[in-house]
């Protein structure tokens, strides 16, 4: 089924949130030549959950399994460089294992762990204000059950 142009759609992205004691876990990423700091984050692909997916983007971006252990929520932003608007799903999980020798994301230049007030320091080169307001969510205590989200995907069929 062909959706008409004239629907208007926002991006759906999600992120992760990952803290290791005072540290969280960010990608620099280049941006058409600019090197900015991002969570581990990422569109929602077809037949794919919200929690499937920040898994996912966390470990293609950076290298690190993650376990989801809250949903921190939802943000609303206008990019006013590209004109696009985002509706993110933040959630916040703890890393389980590194697989350093796993290629990054294509864009993705290394991953890196920062304190907030570091992250803070670099206002001018975060892909978006969506990295520190989830982490100050997080930070605030804003910590949701998995279960808020729900998933009525239907189950993926399994070739014999």
């Amino acid at each position: 089924m062909t959706t008409p142009p004239d629907i208007w759609r926002p991006h759906v992205t999600v992120a992760t949130v990952v803290a290791d004691g005072d540290r969280f876990l960010l990608v620099e990423e280049d941006i058409r030549g600019a090197h900015l700091y991002n969570q581990p984050a990422g569109h929602l692909e077809p037949d794919e959950s919200l929690i499937d997916a920040a898994v996912r983007e966390t470990l293609e971006e950076t290298g690190w399994e993650v376990a989801l252990d809250h949903f921190i929520g939802v943000h609303q932003w206008w990019s006013p460089v590209h004109h696009d608007h985002i509706v993110r799903f933040s959630f916040a999980g703890h890393a389980l294992r590194h697989h350093a020798d796993r290629a990054l994301d294509a864009g993705i230049c290394r991953a890196l762990w920062l304190r907030r007030d570091q992250i803070a320091t670099h206002t001018d080169q975060l892909r978006s204000p969506l990295v520190l307001a989830s982490i100050d969510a997080w930070l605030g205590g804003q910590r949701l059950p998995l279960t808020t989200l729900q998933c009525l995907l239907p189950e993926p069929v399994v070739a014999p």
